[in-house]
């Protein structure tokens, strides 16, 4: 009975071709394929690696042998020089497997050396790609080639939309694995835990636990170094949204210029440098939480566009007419009095008060002394680490009363520099903060400075400051050595440094010692 090409062909097609499954693809395929050609037992699909000298079989239907995975096999030599002989026959007949030098350690591998097989070259626009193979019992007959070779075109099709999916979830993959590294590097960066939340921060973290779950927007204020963007982060860890992007932008630390372009993104075109299309920050920030630090720097256009973000939940790209649909929350921070600003027109009011539905105020430090001590630590565990010191250091007694005592202007941040400045001039198992008095007399010699009374001496103020602190240093330690300099108990191991290197110091400082070695 004579066969419909036809026919055979657009079914045999929707068969190959309907599933990006291409080992159920090709099951099917080879289903319908015997009702016309009983003989057909298996078929394979494979790709050549040419510069590899690498067959790879992809999908293979002989399930009882086949892992499940692509192969990959070493094409011998003579194999490799015979596919170089062979490339303008794009139909090959082997009557026995396992003689096809080409494929023979695959028929091997699959328990194939015996049957007969038919390899059909796959090429895609003028590309080669691999091969198929139809292996049967017994050598098919020129009708049933010629029938088989109808549906060359579109298993090369199947095998390319195979490899394109099998890429794509690849690269899906990787940035899974990706996005998942980002959020383990940004809770080791803000910390798992809020260092005060039981303490100076309670109120606050109260808030935090109030308004995270909701998509409502938060605006924080505080003085520069209190921990806004530490805050915020808590506050996108805790919500729905912990698995999305978490996407920072200082609005201060951007041009005004380029401020409306960085956070909306632009058009191919849009202006002069715009060679292609490029996305914002808020479209960058989809489905997660947009920070934005220093609010207060937004300039009127960018503030405009934020408002219909928040009011509308869209937004447009510079130079573009598509509306794109805004899925973030927006978490906005500030040092600034927004309330000032607005009387004077610098904030818009309308913005204001849409952002302001749940403000949170973060305290300075020196309204949470209380959080110090465990700041400290915390601090010298890290700075520790980072100037891999194998001892970590711990302040005395007398250097935690005048941490404690000091008003920290510069809140956190200055608090951690403090730490680190320290740590690097104290060098033994203790840290003294002797920086701390050094800050003090800075800022009174400073402000003499200012009204006219520094003398010449007071000049190189930075300099005389840091001789005290060393000199202060120096005595603290071999007071603690009992004037010892070298030795297991001086204060040259103390300090970790060579006992001349330190009299040196001592001669130039005019430290003398109060006991002999």
């Amino acid at each position: 009975m004579p066969v419909d090409e036809n026919e055979f062909f657009k079914n045999a097609t929707l068969k190959i071709c309907g599933s990006l499954n291409l080992k159920a693809a090709l099951s099917d395929c080879l289903l319908y394929v015997r009702e016309f050609i009983p003989n057909a037992l298996h078929m394979s699909m494979h790709l050549y690696h040419f510069d590899e000298g690498i067959l790879e079989t992809v999908v293979h239907t002989n399930r009882p042998v086949w892992p499940g995975e692509p192969v990959k096999t070493i094409v011998s030599q003579q194999g490799r020089e015979l596919v170089a002989r062979q490339r303008s026959l794009r139909i090959r007949r082997v009557e026995r497997f396992g003689d096809y030098e080409v494929g023979r350690k695959v028929a091997a591998r699959l328990g194939l050396l015996d049957l007969a097989v038919v390899v059909f070259d796959l090429v895609l626009d003028k590309t080669m790609l691999g091969a198929w193979a139809v292996e049967s019992a017994n050598p098919l007959t020129d009708e049933h080639v010629h029938l088989l070779s109808l549906l060359v075109r579109p298993c090369a099709i199947a095998l390319t939309n195979s490899m394109h999916y099998r890429e794509m979830k690849r690269l899906q993959e990787l940035l899974v694995d990706d996005n998942r590294y980002l959020h383990e590097e940004l809770r080791k960066i803000s910390g798992e835990e809020i260092i005060g939340a039981d303490g100076g921060l309670r109120e606050v973290m109260s808030q935090v636990y109030q308004v995270a779950p909701l998509d409502t927007p938060v605006l924080l204020f505080g003085e520069t170094g209190t921990g806004k963007e530490v805050v915020a982060s808590a506050v996108h860890r805790l919500s729905p949204r912990r698995n999305g992007p978490f996407i920072k932008v200082n609005c201060g630390a951007i041009p005004a210029t380029l401020l409306d372009s960085e956070l909306f993104g632009y058009e191919k075109g849009a202006f002069t440098g715009a060679v292609a299309r490029k996305r914002g920050m808020v479209e960058r920030a989809q489905g997660g939480t947009l920070f934005l630090d220093e609010i207060g720097e937004l300039s009127v256009e960018a503030q405009v566009r934020l408002l219909r973000v928040l009011q509308e939940k869209e937004f447009n790209r510079v130079g573009g007419s598509e509306t794109i649909k805004a899925d973030v929350r927006i978490i906005a921070a500030t040092h600034r009095d927004l309330t000032q600003m607005m009387d004077e027109r610098e904030f818009r009011a309308d913005l204001f008060f849409r952002l302001q539905i749940f403000p949170i105020t973060l305290p300075p430090l020196r309204e949470r002394k209380e959080d110090i001590a465990d700041l400290v630590a915390y601090f010298i565990l890290k700075k520790a680490k980072e100037m891999k010191r194998r001892r970590i250091p711990t302040p005395t007694e007398d250097a935690m009363n005048r941490l404690l005592r000091y008003d920290w202007p510069g809140n956190i941040r200055e608090l951690e520099n403090t730490v680190e400045r320290s740590m690097i001039l104290d060098t033994g198992d203790q840290i003294f903060f002797w920086v701390i008095g050094a800050l003090k007399r800075e800022k009174a010699m400073a402000r003499r400075a200012e009204d006219g009374e520094s003398s010449k001496e007071e000049l190189p103020v930075r300099e005389l400051v840091l001789d005290e602190v060393n000199k202060k240093h120096i005595r603290k330690i071999l007071d603690q050595c009992h004037g010892r300099i070298a030795g297991e108990k001086g204060a040259a191991r103390l300090m970790n440094i060579n006992p001349s290197t330190l009299r040196k110091r001592m001669r130039k400082l005019g430290i003398s010692r109060r006991t002999n070695n």
